[in-house]
């Protein structure tokens, strides 16, 4: 008698097979589906596709994700620039480099209405000189220099009052091979009498004599007092730097280079710098003596790391501070010699401020389970571009976020050994389930360094369905964090899904956050119980907890 069920299972296909005719395969020759490409912008911006990932080369993340901003700006213009917008003006982002990019894109697409759209919005997007510098080097590659462009680069300049510009000409100079004084001349805007002071420091230099080729002068008082002060500063003592920091609240970037290492001059330049420069400055201000145990700056810095008005005002991304609370504690940078001794306070505020700069969470009050993708290919690539800083680990932080905001949950990861191990087509990649004691009461680099120690092994991302049912665990919300390059398991998690929903009597929901920017995710887009979302958008946390409350 012939078995050729063994052969065909409607409701549970192996992950290296197409279980529906919906899914594609993903880079790891498993089958998943696919998101569509206004999902795929989201991923991009918000995720980056820095170190690509274990599955796909850096270039080839890339070029589909361009790809992918060119077929949404295609489709619709107006809905492709604002999505750009939204998510670099709400820093949904911790980088906004992914966005800047995307903006040239659109201001390079054939389509007239993506031109004129993302010429609009270039003020939005790139809101500091660096921004712009970026955005023309993109540009510079992708199309010529039109008078739409021309025109907007001019705006750039002249739509800010001339205190503000004379701050971005101080503070950003220059990047790469591209300075104030080259957009000028391609983008010849109008001066004003505001302006002007500004507009000649930029194209004549601060000394009143000319380049060669020119035959302008102008007396130096002429030049914007600020930027007066400025050229000051770069020539001034000890004394004179701090006593000018305090007047016209001159940043790091700005002071001369002997006096980088003074404690005096950044004990002037923390009484008005901004937070994201607190934040990148850690480990310096630590060198050189300011931070210590129980100074009244460390104090200081505490507090404002952890006051989530001053992160939001700031658009201070979690990220920003996961990143430095993983660097500040190490005491060193990934570049350069600077080595620090890590002060608790300050990495108890990081911890603190990195809840904080999701805000005020409302639970669902779902019973959620928590499964973390610690498999290989989640321990390659970058998330937002932050080198060392893998999507296994970044996971786990996003977890917590929604762990502490939740009542009951519970967490578990995809091991190579451990409980509730299914049959595999592949018994050299075992794949299991591993409860997880780790608690949002601990730290961060606590949680991190939990996660590292986990056993890798193929992932089986129908597992938390299959370990819930065997258990009887009555389960509402299933979270799984993960690449979505799978391949192992002999089912594929919407399956287990669905029986889950059936042997429980339970109307569970799976929520798939994806840690990469490709096109594959777990979820079946025609269940409504079902949603993938983009990880470490800072949106994602209360759009999940929306998500799994009852009705």
């Amino acid at each position: 008698m012939s078995n050729y069920a063994q052969h065909f299972n409607p409701t549970e296909t192996p992950q290296s097979e197409r279980a529906d005719p919906r899914q594609v395969e993903n880079s790891a020759g498993g089958f998943t589906f696919a998101v569509d490409k206004w999902k795929r912008l989201e991923r991009f911006l918000i995720l980056g596709s820095d170190g690509g990932s274990y599955y796909a080369s850096e270039r080839k993340l890339t070029r589909d994700n361009a790809q992918a901003v060119l077929d949404c700006c295609a489709e619709d213009a107006e809905r492709a620039v604002l999505t750009i917008v939204e998510i670099s003006e709400q820093a949904r982002a911790p980088k906004n480099d992914p966005a800047v990019f995307a903006l040239a894109l659109a201001a390079s697409h054939p389509s007239l209405a993506a031109r004129s759209a993302a010429c609009a919005a270039l003020p939005k997007v790139c809101r500091t000189g660096t921004h712009l510098f970026q955005f023309a080097e993109a540009i510079n590659g992708f199309r010529g220099w039109g008078r739409g462009l021309r025109r907007a680069v001019g705006a750039w300049y002249t739509q800010r009052p001339a205190e503000q510009l004379a701050y971005q000409v101080a503070k950003y100079g220059s990047r790469g091979n591209w300075t104030h004084r080259h957009l000028l001349q391609l983008a010849h805007p109008p001066s004003t009498p505001d302006l002007k002071p500004v507009f000649d420091y930029i194209t004549y230099g601060s000394s009143g004599t000319q380049p060669e080729h020119s035959k302008r002068r102008y007396a130096a008082g002429d030049i914007h007092p600020y930027l007066a002060a400025f050229e000051e500063l770069k020539r001034a003592d000890e004394r004179r730097s701090i006593a000018l920091i305090g007047e016209h609240r001159f940043t790091h970037e700005m002071i001369a280079d002997e006096h980088r290492g003074s404690k005096a001059v950044w004990e002037a330049l923390l009484q008005h710098m901004p937070i994201t420069a607190i934040i990148r400055n850690l480990g310096k201000m630590t060198t050189v003596g300011l931070l210590a145990p129980l100074s009244a700056a460390t104090k200081l810095i505490a507090e404002r790391l952890a006051d989530a008005s001053i992160l939001k005002r700031g658009r201070v991304h979690p990220l920003s501070l996961l990143t430095a609370l993983l660097t500040y504690q190490q005491g060193h940078g990934d570049k350069g010699s600077l080595i620090w001794a890590p002060l608790r306070e300050v990495i108890d505020a990081l911890d603190a401020g990195f809840y904080e700069a999701f805000g005020v969470l409302t639970p669902s009050g779902a019973r959620t389970l928590l499964a973390f993708d610690v498999s290989g290919s989640m321990d390659r690539g970058m998330v937002g571009g932050v080198s060392a800083l893998t999507p296994r680990i970044a996971a786990a932080c996003m977890g917590m976020v929604t762990a502490r905001s939740e009542q009951q949950w519970h967490a578990v990861a995809f091991t190579s050994n451990g409980s509730c191990a299914r049959p595999s087509q592949w018994p050299d990649y075992p794949a299991a389930i591993t409860e997880l004691s780790i608690s949002p009461r601990q730290r961060l680099d606590d949680v991190c360094a939990a996660m590292r120690a986990l056993p890798m092994g193929g992932t089986d991302c129908s597992l938390p369905m299959v370990y819930a049912a065997e258990r009887r665990l009555e389960v509402d919300t299933f979270v799984v964090y993960t690449d979505s390059e799978t391949w192992a398991g002999n089912g594929h998690p919407h399956q287990a899904l669905q029986a889950y929903r059936q042997k429980q009597g339970i109307p569970a929901k799976l929520a798939v956050v994806g840690m990469i920017a490709n096109e594959f995710t777990l979820a079946d887009p025609s269940d409504g119980g079902m949603l993938d979302l983009v990880g470490f958008d800072t949106a994602a946390p209360q759009v999940l907890a929306d998500f799994g409350r009852k009705a």
